[in-house]
């Protein structure tokens, strides 16, 4: 039984205070007392800090919900954004129940009143420093910030503000970043022309896949090698899942495990 089913199926007492227990709550139609509800009843097991259960639906309701907010971050939710949280939610193959708490969960997100750095705070703690985790987060954040072909300045600075407050530094944040754009065919690379222009094209597309790998030209094969593997460790999706991603994300991190590989195939 997946973690949905033993936290809202009853299989498993489950508590959690702070505004992810309270947003959770509301998401599945419940309703919420100080922010803390014992959900499936209070007879069973109760799922401790860490557990991988609660880390599970500490990372779905964070990524909607912070999803809703950084669509809002420029003004105005765009079709395209929406329509990127709907892919999530299809690639996720989210059914039913699932499906509408994760869509609540998104709409909280775009409310003025969403307390974003609570649920960020609150978010980290619950990933018991599970970094692997908070940056495959950071990566479906990002990838929703691009669903309109392009980030806004107030995306950005806003992406950048979150993975500050999980500790990763700007540089971790721009590797991230250029790992979406190549894996969603943003980059220049990517525009095939004719003649002379096909043969720059594959000169960006190489440089993009450098950036991707977080290494240079001068690095040599053995450190490119080295930068690939702990990109696709980082990326596995068994242990991602071992480590707290709900495993209907495991399609997810298999997609950017692809992407890395190919963007490592380019510089063979």
């Amino acid at each position: 039984m997946s973690w949905w089913g033993k936290i809202v199926g009853g299989t498993l007492g489950f508590m959690v205070g702070g505004p992810i227990g309270a947003l959770f709550g509301v998401a599945v139609g419940h309703n919420l007392t100080s922010g803390v509800r014992g959900f499936g009843g209070m007879g069973g097991p109760q799922l401790a800090p860490g557990d991988q259960e609660r880390v599970q639906m500490a990372f779905f309701t964070a990524t909607f919900s912070v999803m809703g907010a950084v669509a809002k971050a420029d003004g105005q939710v765009s079709q395209s954004e929406i329509a990127l949280a709907e892919s999530v939610m299809e690639q996720m193959n989210l059914k039913g129940d699932m499906r509408h708490a994760a869509m609540r969960l998104f709409i909280k997100g775009k409310q003025d009143d969403f307390p974003l750095d609570d649920v960020m705070v609150q978010f980290r703690q619950e990933c018991h420093r599970r970094s692997n985790l908070m940056r495959m987060f950071i990566e479906i954040q990002i990838q929703a910030a691009y669903a309109d072909g392009e980030m806004h300045p107030a995306e950005d600075a806003l992406l950048l503000k979150l993975c500050g407050m999980l500790g990763f530094q700007e540089r971790v944040y721009r590797q991230i970043e250029s790992l979406i754009k190549f894996s969603m065919g943003l980059g220049s690379g990517h525009h095939q022309g004719q003649g002379s222009s096909q043969a720059r094209g594959s000169v960006n597309e190489k440089s993009e896949a450098y950036a991707v790998l977080g290494v240079t030209p001068q690095d040599s094969k053995a450190d490119i090698k080295k930068a690939y593997r702990r990109l696709m460790s980082q990326h596995h999706p068994d242990k991602l899942v071992s480590k707290g991603l709900p495993e209907e994300m495991i399609k997810v991190a298999t997609e950017k495990s692809q992407k890395i590989r190919d963007a490592y195939d380019l510089l063979k």
